[in-house]
């Protein structure tokens, strides 16, 4: 066979030019294929055992380590209905060392130049009389010493030596271009998972910068660094329990700021926020070409977090559907990207948080036991900021300062009243409230001491909660009104009103009347009742 050095020049210098892997795997055996008196060109690559229970090989299988797998396949069958582009035959996978195959991928080049004067390198004599293939050829792919992979050629003409040295040339030239194509999609892997953290890490700056440190005195703070001190050194899994508002993010930046893997990213999934459709892409990644829209492979939240800290806010509106593969990553460390059969291994401590009463969810087949179980390994429970009163000045005067720094005025002087009306105001927006409300006097500051406005009617300027508080807290300004249980219960039925108006009645999850209102969907629920509020038909 003598090859035709024009065609098989551009092949080389084509390869040369290649970047992406899985067109470099075709681009090789589609310009064998072209040559003449080649029936058929196949490439096998040396990767993991990954179908080792139904391989046909398995018996022939030494070790069931990494075999050859067929990666691509080009040819012209002179059979009609035979299709030489199939890489899922019987012979996808070799074991290394066995057969003809097998031998070139431990670094063996092998010419037959006539088959049917060496029958036994032949697994389908049949065949080959059917097809007239005379000789067969193949050599491995070495690339810095290593063998990558197999190139093997069957021809309708004597394989000659002279051919086999062509063979050998294309495939240098090939494991070339493989190992730059791999080197290629790593680099691009590589940025892509660096934009991706960055993206993150932005967010957790912001996120950072909209909410400050843990700051405070009282009691109960103390209990909670106590148990962030016990934990954060552990890899262990924690859930932290809390209204909204409270810092529970703070209390996961605080674990992962203390424990190993603080030089690693920590990575926030707001799974409130996701689209139902995008949970599993926006936690595991996807494919191109997964879905509509999928013009570009995505690695998800947990490759961004690996050897670092996931932390999953609002666990609780996670679909019951994806619970079952988030269980399965917290307890082998493994997942698959959408539209990807390949397994990926990876390393992140998982912290949990969420407002919702878990327990009942699991009473009422909305959220699975033993993915409950799985994340309350260490439990840490963040009480809402009318329960932490001794935390209120201090937190507010910390805000403050941040506050006007950031927008460039000086820090206005924080009277005692305007202290002791923060302190007896219940905050049903617990921390995010009081930051509104500090932000929103800085503001309006206009020299002099501070003044705050809360506890104030729902609609009016400064309030985000409810007014069904037992006690109202007096105005900054001095005024001490008191209000009856009738006005009380009024205030409460219009602010309700309001809030189930605003998101269209719907009670839980992001953008629902319990979010806005800084409760549980259960509290309101219970407080619908007993004011006797009906949705109207």
């Amino acid at each position: 066979m003598e090859p035709a050095y024009r065609s098989l020049k551009e092949l080389l210098l084509a390869l040369a030019h290649q970047s992406a892997e899985g067109p470099c795997h075709q681009q090789i055996v589609s310009g064998l294929a072209s040559q003449a008196d080649v029936a058929l060109a196949r490439l096998w690559l040396i990767k993991p055992g990954d179908i080792c229970e139904v391989c046909p090989r398995r018996s022939e299988c030494p070790q069931h380590v990494p075999c050859l797998h067929l990666a691509a396949s080009a040819g012209s069958p002179r059979e009609d209905g035979a299709d030489w582009s199939r890489t899922d035959g019987d012979f996808r996978r070799f074991p290394i060392g066995v057969r003809k195959i097998g031998a070139v991928g431990r670094g063996e080049t092998l010419c037959v130049e006539e088959i049917e004067r060496d029958a036994t390198w032949i697994a389908r004599p049949e065949w080959a009389r059917r097809e007239g293939i005379r000789g067969f050829g193949g050599a491995p792919l070495l690339f810095a010493g290593e063998v990558l992979g197999v190139l093997g050629v069957f021809t309708r003409a004597p394989f000659d030596r002279e051919t086999l040295e062509w063979l050998e040339i294309i495939a240098d030239h090939a494991a070339a271009a493989l190992a730059n194509s791999r080197a290629f999609e790593q680099i691009e892997s590589l940025r892509r998972e660096l934009a991706l953290e960055n993206e993150y890490l932005r967010e957790e700056v912001t996120e950072a910068k909209a909410s400050g440190e843990i700051v405070g005195q009282s009691s109960a703070l103390a209990r909670v660094l106590e148990r962030i001190e016990l934990v954060a050194p552990t890899d262990a899994t924690v859930l932290i329990d809390g209204e909204s508002g409270t810092g529970k993010e703070l209390v996961a930046r605080e674990i992962h700021r203390r424990s190993g893997r603080a030089d690693r990213p920590l990575i926030q999934v707001n799974c409130a926020a996701i689209p139902r459709e995008l949970y599993e892409s926006e936690f595991f990644g996807h494919a191109k070409g997964a879905f509509t829209g999928a013009t570009a492979d995505r690695e998800g939240r947990f490759a961004a977090a690996d050897g670092g800290t996931l932390f999953l806010d609002e666990v609780g509106e996670i679909p019951l559907e994806l619970q079952g593969k988030l269980l399965r990553v917290l307890q082998e460390g493994c997942y698959e990207r959408v539209g990807e059969e390949r397994t990926r291994e990876v390393d992140v401590r998982v912290i949990a948080a969420t407002n919702r009463d878990l327990r009942a969810d699991i009473d009422t087949g909305r959220f699975r036991e033993d993915l409950y179980y799985r994340l309350d390994v260490f439990p840490i429970q963040v009480a809402p900021l009318r329960e932490r009163r001794a935390d209120i000045a201090p937190l507010a005067a910390h805000l403050l300062e941040r506050a006007a720094r950031r927008m460039g005025r000086d820090v206005p002087r924080m009277p005692r009243e305007t202290r002791e009306a923060l302190e007896a105001y219940d905050w049903p927006g617990n921390v995010r409230e009081l930051a509104n409300v500090i932000e929103r006097a800085v503001i309006t500051w206009r020299g002099g001491p501070l003044r705050v406005d809360v506890g104030l009617p729902a609609g009016s300027a400064g309030s985000t909660g409810s007014a069904s508080r037992a006690k109202r807290a007096p105005s900054a300004s001095g005024e001490d009104e008191i209000l009856t249980e009738a006005q009380l219960l009024d205030l409460e039925r219009e602010n309700l009103h309001r809030a189930l108006r605003r998101t269209r009645w719907k009670i839980g999850g992001a953008d629902g009347a319990a979010e806005l209102l800084g409760i549980r969907p259960t509290t309101l629920t219970s407080r619908l009742k007993k004011l006797g509020i009906e949705r109207p038909l």
